[in-house]
């Protein structure tokens, strides 16, 4: 083989992988990206999208919500398909069914895939469940007695308001705190360090007057 035609082979098939790779990494950053506005387009895109959809499931039942998405990606399709057969048969060419190279397109999951995200889902829970028994089962008094003031204190933001209230506004701080705390990270960062100090303090002298946590400080 010619040398310079082997080096612009082996140049392609690198330059093929850094791409590979460089969207992978893309792939992976998408989600901080995308909170983060660093495509301002495609984060608004992003972010209206997921509000309408938080606020049509605020003013009507999930079913209908579904049902009128699902509707609207119907008409589209379908008038789509009778645009492109009408052109076809206008133009009297042969280019064959529109959505040819989607339906030829394999969408199965593979085994491997499937077992990877069951495993690593099954890591969580088994995580989360040794969690509950911890607390639960007051194996920490401290750490019990901040799970039940936390559990207090959401009784009072459940009688204000409703879970899908919670998440459209869990949805605005998503998309509004990163971009703030990045400009302003130094002066956030000082107020953070100084509230878990306080809060440390506070847990400090706590735990000296519970005995549950003193024997469980001197056993660690």
């Amino acid at each position: 083989m010619d040398p310079v035609t082997q080096s612009a082979q082996i140049s392609s098939s690198q330059g093929f992988a850094d791409g590979q790779n460089s969207a992978t990494k893309e792939s992976k950053l998408s989600a901080k990206d995308l909170i983060h506005w660093r495509d301002p387009k495609k984060s608004g895109v992003a972010f209206g999208l997921s509000l309408l959809m938080l606020l049509s499931l605020a003013a009507f039942s999930i079913i209908s919500v579904v049902s009128y998405l699902l509707l609207a990606l119907l008409c589209v399709t379908i008038t789509f398909r009778i645009y492109k057969s009408v052109v076809q048969a206008v133009q009297k060419s042969n280019e064959g069914h529109p959505f040819k190279a989607l339906i030829d397109k394999d969408v199965s999951i593979a085994p491997e895939t499937f077992r990877k995200h069951v495993d690593a889902s099954l890591t969580y829970i088994n995580r989360a469940l040794k969690q509950m028994s911890h607390l639960f089962l007051v194996e920490d008094l401290v750490d019990s007695l901040k799970l039940a003031v936390v559990m207090w204190l959401l009784t009072y933001v459940g009688a204000v308001f409703n879970g899908i209230t919670i998440l459209i506004l869990a949805d605005i701080l998503l998309f509004t705190v990163p971009p703030i705390y990045e400009k302003n990270k130094t002066q956030i960062d000082q107020y953070i360090d100084l509230a878990r100090t306080q809060v440390n303090n506070t847990i400090a002298k706590l735990q000296e007057k519970l005995p549950g946590a003193m024997k469980r400080s001197k056993t660690e």
